[in-house]
C-alpha cells in the first residue's frame, strides 16, 4: 500500500504594505487550489513582523504565523542620512532576524520559500539560502524594490511583473528571471456592470446610461490630494459622467458637507462613499475611466481588466515607485500619468477627451490590457512548483499545522 504524499510545505514572507501582502496571499490560494486538484495538501507558514499587515492577513486566513526581527532602511538622496541613528539601530536588528529566520526555515523544512518584498523578506530569504531551500523572489513593481534587489542574487528564480524590470536585475540574476505579472485577486475579474447599478441604486445613485462612468479612488484610506482635485472639478465632471467616488473613512463627513449644495440633477449621478467592499469587482466592471493612485496592485488590476485610467502617483511612495509605474503605462499610451504638480485644470484636461471620445477610451483600454496578466498567480505557482525541493523530507514535528 502506497504511503500518502506528504503535504507541500511553503514558507511565504513579505509584507508591511498591501502591495507585498496581497499578491502573496493570492499566490498561496492559487497554489492550494492547484495542489488540491492533484489530491495534495498545502502546509503554509507565513513569516513576518507581528505589527505588519501580513500578521493580520495571516490570522484572518487561518495561516500559521512566525515572527522575526527586521530593520528598515530609510532612504534619502543625502548619503549621510543613510547612516542616521534610526537606520543604524534598525539594521542592527537584521542579524538577529536572520538567526531567527534560519531557525524557522530549518525547523519547518519548506519545499519552497516565496518572498514578495518588504524588509521582513530579507532575513527569511537569506535564511533560505543558508538552509539550501529553493527561494522564489517576486517583484510587484516596474522598478526593483530594495529588499528584492538584495535577495535577487540569492534567489533560485526571480519572478517579475514587467519585461521592463529584467534589465534592472543584477547580471547574475537575469538568467533566473521570469516574467509572471503581479497576482490579481480572482474575484476582481468577475464583476458585472449591472450588479453595481443595482447595488448603488438604493443609495440614491441615478445611473445615466447615456454617460460614461468615472470611478475615483485613493485606496482604502482615501487620498486627500485626489479628493481635493475631484471636488474642484466635480460640477463639470458630473455634467459629463456618472461618478463613483471612494474617498476614505476619514474624509467622508467633510466631503459630504462640501458637496451638499450640488444641483439635484448633478447630485443624482454622484455616489460618494468611504469604502467599496464586495461590490468592487462590479464597480470596476461598470467604470469606463478610473482616476486613482498607481501602486503595483492597482496597476495589476487595471491592466488585467483593461481600463482607461488617469493615474496620480503618490509622491511619497518608496523610491518613487508609483511614479515609475504610472510613467511606464503612460509612455505606451496605456494610461495618462499626471506627474509633478497636479492641478484641477490638469486633471480636467486629462479626463475630458476620455469622456468625450469612446474610441479613445477603448484604445487606451486595449493598450492597458496588453500590459495585463490576469493569469499572473497561476504563472507564479508554475515557478514555485518548478523549483520545489525534489526530495521531500519527513513532515516537521513542530507546532506548524496545515493551512
Amino acid at each position: 500500500m502506497n504511503s500518502p504524499e506528504p503535504p507541500f510545505r511553503l514558507i511565504v514572507t513579505g509584507g508591511g504594505t498591501g502591495g507585498h501582502t496581497y499578491p502573496a496571499l493570492t499566490a498561496v490560494r492559487s497554489l492550494q487550489a492547484r495542489l488540491a486538484a492533484r489530491g495534495e495538501a498545502l502546509q503554509v507558514l507565513w513569516v513576518g513582523t507581528a505589527s505588519g499587515l501580513e500578521a493580520r492577513v495571516a490570522a484572518s486566513e487561518g495561516i500559521p504565523f512566525a515572527e522575526v526581527a527586521t530593520g528598515k532602511v530609510r532612504r534619502s538622496r543625502n548619503p549621510l542620512k543613510l547612516v542616521s541613528p534610526a537606520n543604524v539601530k534598525d539594521m542592527g536588528r537584521v542579524p538577529l532576524g536572520v538567526a531567527q529566520a534560519r531557525s524557522i526555515v530549518s525547523d519547518f523544512r519548506p519545499d519552497v520559500v516565496l518572498a514578495t518584498g518588504g524588509y521582513v523578506a530579507v532575513p527569511v530569504g537569506l535564511a533560505a539560502k543558508m538552509c539550501r531551500r529553493p527561494l522564489v523572489v517576486h517583484e510587484q513593481t516596474v522598478r526593483l524594490g530594495l529588499a528584492n534587489r538584495m535577495l535577487a542574487r540569492a534567489a533560485t528564480r526571480v519572478a517579475v511583473s514587467s519585461d521592463s524590470t529584467l534589465p534592472l536585475l543584477p547580471d547574475s540574476a537575469r538568467e533566473a528571471a521570469v516574467v509572471t505579472g503581479n497576482p490579481v485577486r480572482p474575484e476582481v475579474l468577475t464583476g458585472h456592470p449591472g450588479k453595481a447599478v443595482d447595488v448603488l441604486r438604493p443609495h440614491g445613485f441615478a445611473f445615466d446610461h447615456a454617460r460614461p462612468t468615472v470611478y475615483v479612488t485613493g485606496g482604502a484610506q482615501g487620498s486627500q490630494q485626489i479628493n481635493g482635485l475631484i471636488l474642484a472639478v466635480l460640477p463639470w465632471l458630473l455634467a459629463h459622467a456618472n461618478v463613483i467616488h471612494q474617498c476614505g473613512p476619514a474624509n467622508l463627513l467633510d466631503l459630504r458637507s462640501r458637496v451638499a449644495g450640488l444641483p439635484p440633477a448633478l447630485a443624482a449621478r454622484y455616489h460618494l462613499t468611504d469604502y467599496i467592499g464586495p461590490e468592487l469587482p462590479d464597480v470596476l466592471a461598470l467604470a469606463d475611466v478610473v482616476v486613482s493612485r498607481s501602486g503595483a496592485g492597482t496597476i495589476a488590476e487595471l491592466t488585467a481588466l483593461g481600463k482607461a485610467a488617469v493615474l496620480i502617483p503618490l509622491a511619497a511612495s518608496a523610491g518613487g515607485e508609483q511614479a515609475h509605474n504610472a510613467r511606464h503605462l503612460h509612455e505606451s499610451g496605456a494610461a495618462i500619468a499626471l506627474l509633478g504638480e497636479v492641478t484641477p485644470a490638469r486633471l480636467q484636461e486629462a479626463v475630458a477627451p476620455l469622456l468625450a471620445d469612446p474610441r479613445m477610451r477603448s484604445g487606451m483600454a486595449a493598450r492597458a490590457r496588453e500590459h495585463g496578466r490576469p493569469d499572473a498567480a497561476e504563472r507564479l505557482v508554475d515557478v514555485v512548483l518548478s523549483v520545489a525541493h525534489r526530495r521531500r523530507p519527513a513532515p516537521p514535528t513542530g507546532a506548524f499545522g496545515p493551512l
